[in-house]
């Protein structure tokens, strides 16, 4: 039994060694075919597009709207891709994309969009929200 213990083990560690060679070997093959025009990003989360690089320094120079920042190859995490983004105005309240026939309600100059149906509150209401000690807003 210590025999298949020690054995399952050593098989495990060896493994995740050489997982972890796989990807230090594949970070360093991305940082050394780096081209300027490529969009990265920091590992301080900085992004910007590849300007220069310089093999034999091991640097990396990087535009960020217009500051150029020297970085270390091994401060860049990834190349950068840009998430999707849909607005507000291009789904309905369930978060599902409006067909072209529906329009999105208009927001006011704060950008919020008015609510359809007034709510209205009765004497009932009223009596319960004091008994609860709860403020009323108006």
């Amino acid at each position: 039994m210590l025999i298949v213990m020690v054995v399952v083990i050593g098989g495990m560690m060896w493994w995740q060694s050489k997982k972890a060679k796989q990807q230090q070997a594949e970070k360093q093959d991305f940082r050394r075919n780096l081209q300027p025009g490529t969009e990265v990003i920091t590992i301080g989360q900085v992004i910007g597009k590849v300007v220069e690089v310089d093999e034999q320094y091991e640097e990396i120079v990087i535009d960020s709207e217009g500051s150029k920042l020297r970085f270390a190859f091994n401060a860049i995490a990834r190349e950068y891709t840009r998430p999707a983004y849909v607005s507000d105005d291009e789904v309905d309240e369930n978060g599902n994309p409006l067909s072209e026939d529906q329009e999105a309600p208009a927001a006011d100059e704060a950008g919020q969009v008015p609510v359809d149906a007034a709510v209205e509150t009765t004497e009932a209401d009223d009596a319960e929200t004091k008994q609860n000690g709860e403020t009323e807003t108006k």
